[in-house]
């Protein structure tokens, strides 16, 4: 086995932790180490501790390393796969090496053609076999492919964590010594667009109970100028309570004719009722949900009213006005309501802060309606924090990119970032089955699949209100 002199080092580690998580990422047990997978099973019979305490020890001195060049991973890599084609080969002429039987065949071994395969534990030299009859078609390793699918799922992990192409370009040759082009790993995250096109028109429920929408402000460039644009997030609630992330659209006309275009697109999708959409004062979304679903009733954020009424008031007035401002919104009606925004507008505080009065007087119209509603669907329109916690994860990745090349970038780089963070949770969960309730930390889903509170008080008061339109919708 080739050897390099030199010890592990804090890369190897954080190689050997990337491979581990694409590992899980393939359907391997995603808790200790593997500890259930089948090929955890299989390292345990083939390499005994003694094996193992041996391989430390000689890391530990530098005589051998892990990853990389010459690593002792790549070496083993190249040769469970030179062996496997060897074996595919027998199959195929029908005979083993040495065997009597091939005398007299018509096709025969032709020595070997060297290559080399980029993988997640660096790049791996191996020799491919031959048949003099060139009609050997290597199924583990087939001709062309340069890069094993870890190196991939590796890339997109990665990608989808907030990484630039170079970035991960620098990270590869810095961690594993694996010498990636541009085009190469741009190639790879591209090859996820045509997921993110089936997930962006896939059908859809025809009636969901409160659909969310609230946008993100990314950079994408614009010929020879970066531009900003709003990166739009839909979070379809299902009669089931299960929250979905229904499509994400980047805006690049004004209000009216985008909006219209999103409405016509979801409607296209198989939509034809929400009954409420809860927003916050997008120019042009009310007009086209009520011309898509007549009968919509359009809400705005209340937490984002409360929000925008803060920006004008100093902060030790902040907690004075939020209290003056609950009697506004747990108000028993729109009259009562009204009367208690009136009362905070004469009053010192109001008199004090008119613009922020004003905030809630300018949306006056599209708050109202949810004064309509009883309490058990007032508290899951209250707000769009169930959006919002996924828009703080995703502002996070964005941050890292600085801007986008088109609006397509944008889209898949927050549809692989929803797909990861959810999958890292879910990876946390499976880690904590098994464990009393007081010691698990993992978090639930963040939106995908995740269960709105207070679901079922809040369909019985929606099944009172709209009997017609959620008749044969709920399981």
């Amino acid at each position: 086995m080739t050897s390099t002199i030199r010890t592990l080092t804090d890369d190897d580690a954080a190689g050997l932790e990337q491979a581990g998580r694409v590992s899980a990422g393939r359907g391997e047990d995603p808790g200790e180490p593997t500890r259930e997978g089948a090929a955890a099973r299989l390292s345990r019979e083939l390499l005994s501790d003694e094996a193992l305490d041996e391989l430390i020890a000689r890391a530990g001195e530098g005589q051998v390393r892990l990853t990389g060049p010459g690593g002792f991973l790549p070496e083993l890599v190249a040769r469970v796969l030179e062996r496997g084609m060897g074996a595919e080969l027998s199959d195929h002429l029908g005979y083993e090496r040495g065997d009597r039987a091939g005398r007299g065949s018509p096709n025969s071994r032709n020595g070997s053609t060297p290559k080399t395969l980029r993988t997640e534990v660096g790049e791996v030299p191996i020799e491919t076999p031959r048949d003099r009859a060139g009609t050997f078609e290597p199924r583990l390793v087939p001709k062309g492919t340069r890069r094993l699918d870890g190196l991939d799922a590796m890339i997109i992990s990665l990608y989808s964590g907030g990484m630039t192409v170079r970035d991960i370009q620098a990270h590869l040759a810095r961690t594993l010594g694996t010498e990636l082009s541009h085009e190469t790993i741009a190639n790879v995250t591209d090859a996820v667009a045509e997921e993110v096109k089936a997930w962006q028109s896939r059908p859809l429920d025809p009636v969901w109970p409160v659909v969310f929408l609230d946008a993100l402000v990314v950079k994408v460039r614009d010929g020879a100028h970066v531009v900003n644009r709003s990166a739009h997030i839909a979070v379809g609630v299902d009669t089931d309570g299960l929250k979905h992330v229904l499509g994400i659209w980047v805006q690049q006309t004004e209000g009216a004719k985008f909006w219209a275009a999103v409405c016509a697109q979801l409607a296209n999708r198989g939509v034809r009722d929400v009954l409420i959409a809860c927003c916050d004062g997008l120019p042009g979304l009310p007009e086209a949900i009520e011309a898509t679903w007549p009968h919509s009733v359009v809400q705005t954020c209340v937490v984002h009213l409360i929000r925008a009424a803060n920006r004008y008031v100093s902060y030790e007035d902040r907690k004075a006005l939020s209290a003056a401002l609950r009697r506004v919104y747990t108000a028993a009606d729109a009259d009562a309501a009204e009367t208690a925004l009136l009362e905070l507008a004469d009053s010192p505080l109001g008199r004090k802060y008119p613009a922020a009065v004003a905030v809630w007087q300018r949306a006056w119209e599209r708050f109202i309606p949810f004064l309509a509603f009883p309490p058990a669907v007032r508290r899951v329109i209250y707000t769009t924090n169930s959006i919002e916690s996924l828009n703080y994860q995703l502002r996070k990745i964005i941050k890292n990119r600085g801007h986008f090349p088109n609006e397509d970038a944008v889209i898949k780089l927050l549809w692989l970032a929803i797909r990861d963070i959810e999958d890292k949770r879910a990876r946390a969960r499976e880690k904590d089955r098994g464990k009393p309730a007081n010691q698990r930390t993992a978090p639930g889903r963040l939106v995908e699949g995740a269960v709105v509170q207070g679901w079922r008080a809040a369909l019985n008061q929606l099944e009172l209100l709209y009997p017609d339109r959620l008749a044969g919708q709920i399981n």
